[in-house]
């Protein structure tokens, strides 16, 4: 079964270059090209290399992740930026 369409690259021969030593979607693009086109079997050749491809969020049933705290202009939460840490007075 083909896995990239854009250069013809089968499940076969990723498994090939796996099994000399490429363990990452970028190592497999250097050896065969593919996903360096579309990008469109990127997940796929996750897959095959044991990575797994991450479902999309829509159908494996999870929500999406809280969204991280905003940092003010110092790197710190913004809740805390008008607060001054010990250390920091003047």
């Amino acid at each position: 079964m083909y896995v990239c369409s854009c250069f013809g690259i089968t499940e076969q021969q990723v498994q090939q270059h796996a099994e000399r030593g490429a363990c990452t979607p970028r190592q497999i693009a250097s050896a065969c090209k593919a996903g360096t086109d579309c990008g469109g079997c990127v997940r796929r050749i996750q897959a095959l290399l044991g990575r797994g491809a991450i479902p999309p969020r829509e159908q494996d049933g999870r929500s999406a992740p809280a969204a991280a705290p905003a940092l003010s202009s110092f790197g710190r939460p913004a809740s805390a930026a008008g607060k001054v840490p010990l250390g920091d007075a003047a």
